[in-house]
């Protein structure tokens, strides 16, 4: 079709314009969907409770994790596996269903960093006094190298431990 010269040029511009749009849109950060099947297979490895070794070898040697007690400090790779470990001890049959994975971005840009975010449902059973319990949480897991080296748990672990305590019966 042998259109005028002012339309071939009306439709370059509009080209131009569209292919600039979609090329400074964000998309997902290419490592995101990897890192997402990695805590997904974290916590499948949690929740089955057989091999800490396959969970550990997820996590990168320089982590730095939050745990969800109040107080506590920052923690490396050893003192997270006896956390996930006494966790595992205490609990059973424990299962994280997620209400969604989320993209992380970097705080200071808000650039998109192949992060993982996640907000979900704990439940599972108390090993000491058979009781079910239900949790809402909200989790982070950063990454380098394709495995975990910064996050966190936020959530009331020490109000979840207060109401799996057998209540003392006093008699009079």
């Amino acid at each position: 079709m042998n259109l005028p010269k002012k339309y071939k040029m009306k439709k370059l511009i509009a080209i131009a314009l569209f292919s600039a749009f979609v090329s400074c849109t964000p998309g997902m950060h290419p490592e995101y969907q990897k890192n997402t099947e990695t805590v997904k297979a974290f916590l499948k490895l949690q929740a089955e409770e057989t091999d800490i070794n396959a969970q550990m070898a997820l996590v990168h040697e320089s982590l730095e994790w939050q745990p969800a007690f109040y107080g506590t400090a920052v923690i490396g790779k050893d003192a997270f596996k006896a956390y996930v470990l006494q966790w595992q001890d205490a609990m059973e049959q424990t299962v994280y269903t997620p209400n969604n994975y989320l993209p992380g971005v970097l705080a200071d840009t808000g650039s998109q960093d192949g992060s993982v975010r996640s907000y979900g449902k704990w439940t599972g059973i108390h090993s000491a006094t058979g009781k079910t319990w239900e949790l809402t949480a909200y989790h982070t897991w950063d990454f380098k190298d394709g495995k975990i080296i910064a996050g966190g748990d936020y959530f009331d672990a020490g109000g979840l431990i207060a109401s799996l305590q057998v209540e003392e019966i006093i008699v009079e």
